[in-house]
């Protein structure tokens, strides 16, 4: 449909090395390889050469930067991670931001919030008190939202407090949107557990491979959702494009 209004829609990429290709591509040193040189503006130029060559390939979305927290040494996806420390993780992500959104290409902050471990990550419950959630595990993403307005943001698979990420409305509205005036769009991880129906009234956009149109359309007859829930996320993935649009102007 959108390609009806002379737009091609918007393809999304890995990783946090990188652009992720079937072919040859650059490997850039790992994010905790980043972060170790204290050096934002190092991570800056990093992101405008990334976005250099994801420009080459026709790519516009960077899933990526990771900003989990290193709490265990064992955890598969610490290289993907910055640091244990939140200000460096913002400050670097932040710079990593600023650089590929200035050469056109958008990023992705992951994965929103306290996924700290690789196995069973699905399914996992990271409990946590509400004051080392804000002081250590949403310190670092509210950094880099603040000081880089990043286009999108990827919640996490795992539940924080018995909850799930993706349908945790004080995360995502209240948090995201509402105290740190977050415009941008919020995706899933790819196939996550939880419903797109709670996750639209939470606050997410996109469910990422695909949605359940089905079920949202029995939710809306049911007066589970309104219209209005549908319009929000979808005026946000249309902004997503526009910027996308703009970017490729320059």
């Amino acid at each position: 449909m959108l390609e009806d209004f002379g737009s091609r829609g918007v393809e999304t990429f890995d990783g946090p090395a990188g652009v992720r290709l079937a072919e040859a591509a650059t490997a850039w040193p790992c994010a905790v390889a980043i972060a170790s040189s204290w050096d934002p503006d190092l991570a800056e130029q990093i992101g405008r050469a990334v976005a250099a060559e994801a420009g080459l390939n026709g790519l516009d979305i960077w899933l990526a930067p990771g900003m989990n927290i290193h709490r265990n040494p064992l955890c598969g996806r610490n290289f993907e991670y910055y640091s244990e420390d939140p200000v460096l993780s913002g400050k670097i992500a932040a710079g990593l931001t600023r650089g590929a959104q200035s050469n056109g290409v958008g990023v992705t902050l992951k994965h929103l919030v306290a996924n700290n471990k690789e196995n069973n990550r699905t399914n996992s419950d990271s409990r946590v008190s509400e004051r080392a959630l804000r002081e250590i595990y949403l310190k670092g993403f509210r950094i880099a939202i603040q000081e880089a307005a990043p286009w999108c943001i990827m919640s996490s698979y795992n539940k924080v407090n018995g909850r799930e990420t993706a349908e945790n409305r004080e995360l995502l509205t209240g948090i995201l949107r509402q105290e740190w005036h977050y415009d941008g769009l919020v995706m899933t991880d790819w196939g996550n557990n939880s419903l797109q129906t709670l996750e639209i009234k939470a606050g997410s956009d996109v469910k990422m491979p695909n949605g359940q149109p089905d079920g949202l359309l029995a939710a809306l007859h049911a007066g589970e959702l309104t219209r209005t829930d549908l319009e929000r996320g979808a005026k946000r993935v249309l902004e997503l494009v526009l910027k996308r649009e703009a970017a490729g102007t320059q």
